[in-house]
């Protein structure tokens, strides 16, 4: 299972237990991480019984259910409920995935975990503090960047086999899901940008409208931004959008490799 980070001089306590309702025809428990800071109570797990004969077949629709009618103190995030913007990336099961597209079946505990993204200051219950990966992201400055004059009359154009090489890169949608399940990210997350932004910063570097690639490189020539990376795989392993961060990463290096003419 994939750790997760506590707030510090911390331990995790014995939580609240909540029943399933009488007359319950399809009970599943769910641990879920529980800390308030305004509390000042140490982190616990509360455990709670759910009737998925009343319920949607996804975490977010038991998370939901039991915010709505069992515990509204519970806090985490979720928008879309269509695995397109990250909200609501958790850890599941031992897993960093989206609790809107994970089925409650698919999990293999009787007593299903949910955790917030390993490694990351926790803001409330299953909420991370996710104010470094984004100012990560901002720092990669992830937009196009060109020297010549727009076209008077057109948009900057691409070849369809030009676009092609945006596929597998462009779908990111930044749920922190593959670095938050990254031991180099969570060694050296002060420095190293992290599965997540190195593939985002390819996504700018692959763009055949962009002008800027050897400024991009030159920004990421750096012993922990880059080079942090140990092929350990985490991050394609959990990526719920099945995109491969460790293949962005390697043609990183392999162009880095190119303009030293090694």
């Amino acid at each position: 299972m994939t750790e997760f980070t506590l707030p510090k001089n911390s331990k995790i306590g014995k939580g609240k237990r909540f029943a399933a309702p009488t007359g319950a025809s399809k009970v599943r428990s769910f641990k879920i991480y529980r800390w308030n800071p305004d509390d000042g109570q140490n982190p616990r797990t509360d455990t709670y019984e759910v009737d998925l004969a009343k319920c949607g077949p996804m975490v977010l629709d038991a998370l939901i259910k039991i915010k709505n009618e069992i515990d509204p103190t519970l806090t985490f995030r979720r928008s879309c409920r269509e695995g397109i913007c990250g909200s609501c990336a958790m850890n599941i099961d031992g897993t960093n995935t989206l609790a809107c597209i994970c089925a409650i079946d698919d999990c293999k505990k009787s007593e299903v975990p949910i955790y917030p993204l390993p490694h990351m200051p926790v803001v409330k219950d299953l909420v991370p503090d996710l104010t470094h990966f984004y100012a990560q992201h901002a720092s990669i400055r992830p937009w196009i960047r060109t020297q010549s004059a727009p076209p008077p009359d057109r948009e900057r154009l691409q070849s369809p086999e030009e676009r092609k090489q945006l596929d597998g890169l462009y779908e990111c949608i930044l749920c922190a899901c593959c670095s938050t399940a990254c031991p180099s990210y969570w060694w050296n997350g002060d420095r190293y940008l992290g599965p997540a932004i190195l593939l985002q910063a390819y996504r700018w570097i692959a763009d055949s409208r962009d002008e800027d690639t050897g400024a991009r490189l030159d920004d990421l020539e750096d012993p922990f931004k880059l080079y942090r990376c140990h092929t350990i795989l985490n991050c394609t392993r959990t990526c719920p959008k099945g995109l491969n961060p460790a293949k962005a990463i390697a043609e990183i290096k392999k162009l880095m490799l190119l303009r030293k003419g090694t």
